[in-house]
């Protein structure tokens, strides 16, 4: 068990009296929660995909999980003025890295999201958004003289001009899903920076034309929303398996390894492997890990609603926004309460990508949400 007095000064020892412990906690809590999960969903995983053993997955997860909880540390350790200096760099970075995927991207299921670093594969989008969520939120921070907000000011331009240039690289791959959380971001931030409701407003419309406009270019997305209206259609097959996961499971769950939908779910480690937790731990389990995302969700606001820096204000609440909206979508796709995205589950499902952009991201709330000792509000 860690320790610190209260007296120690050290990097450590002040960052261990000033980051919020329960939030920390939650998070590990959901890191354990999907190392369970992977063991239990990855074998069968590896038997489906072929030429690997059947702890393999688990293995490499695993070994993420322990970079991503030190990425999460070493963030958390950073100051609001460091901690913005480098989400430009990797904002930059990870516009390139877009860029890059259209080009020599892997295409998979007629989408090229992932590139091939040194045997590893990437995916920039994860890292874009908390990047583009604390850019952003500096952008935003400006104000004119008189205090309110600054419309015209270049700014306000620029990050409108990234806010584009990131959702059309995430629409070119194609990922909706992607483009959709950005966009979410960009209008939560634009809200609570004062912009006014009928400019909120027309963003909102829009985004409205644009997902109508999805709907009839994007065959993927008609035929998911489609899938969706109409359960006998064809595509539904995932979901199907995946609502009977959570009927087998009922309130306890038939128990670690005994599920059997995994084996008929191709993305059972991944996009649906909150189905896995239905069935092999039941209702209660999977509660409790909806009961952890809003826990980390709600108990970060609260700290962030006394902070008068507007800065951290729109940085923490875009980070917090984008976590919490991904674990919704992830798990009311599962239940079919929404059409289907592939979307990971923060910190649970499989994905080396995912899990580090994850961890940087609560990394940066951790660090937007510490206090001074000895004072009120965050540092």
């Amino acid at each position: 068990m860690i320790r610190f007095a209260r007296t120690d000064t050290s990097l450590l020892g002040r960052w261990w009296w000033t980051v919020d412990r329960w939030t920390l906690a939650a998070v590990v809590c959901l890191m354990g929660f999907g190392a369970l999960l992977i063991l239990t969903a990855s074998p069968v995983a590896a038997d489906r995909i072929g030429g690997l053993g059947s702890f393999q997955l688990a293995q490499r997860q695993i070994v993420f999980l322990f970079l991503g909880l030190a990425m999460l540390i070493g963030v958390s350790l950073l100051d609001p003025r460091t901690l913005r200096r480098v989400t430009v760099v990797g904002l930059a970075v990870s516009l390139v890295l877009l860029a890059l995927t259209l080009f020599m991207g892997a295409e998979i299921k007629g989408a090229t999201r992932w590139l091939n670093v040194v045997g590893v594969s990437v995916q920039p989008s994860e890292l874009a958004k908390p990047m583009f969520a604390v850019t952003l939120a500096w952008l935003l921070s400006t104000r004119n003289s008189d205090g309110s907000f600054p419309t015209h000011r270049p700014e306000t331009w620029i990050a409108i001009a990234l806010w584009l240039a990131l959702g059309g690289l995430l629409l070119r791959q194609p990922d909706l899903g992607q483009a959709f959380l950005v966009s979410a971001i960009f209008g939560v931030e634009l809200f609570l920076a004062g912009l006014s409701l009928q400019l909120v407003g027309l963003f909102g419309l829009v985004g409205g034309l644009g997902l109508i406009g999805a709907y009839f270019a994007l065959p993927h997305v008609s035929a998911r929303i489609n899938g969706f209206l109409d359960p006998t259609a064809a595509g539904s097959y995932q979901v199907e398996r995946s609502i009977e996961a959570f009927m087998n499971g009922g309130l306890l769950g038939r128990g670690p390894g005994e599920g059997t939908v995994k084996a008929l779910l191709p993305d059972s480690h991944s996009d649906f492997i909150f189905a896995v937790a239905g069935e092999e731990f039941g209702l209660l389990v999977c509660l409790m890990i909806t009961g952890l995302y809003a826990f980390i969700v709600l108990r970060s606001f609260s700290r962030l609603i006394q902070e008068e820096n507007l800065f951290v204000l729109l940085a923490g609440t875009g980070l917090l926004t984008q976590f919490g909206l991904q674990a919704l979508i992830n798990m009311a796709s599962s239940l079919h309460l929404m059409p289907t995205k592939g979307m990971t589950l923060p910190f649970i499902s499989y994905g080396g990508s995912s899990m580090l952009a994850m961890a940087v991201g609560m990394g940066m709330v951790l660090a937007l949400t510490r206090r001074r000792i000895g004072a009120g509000g965050p540092v």
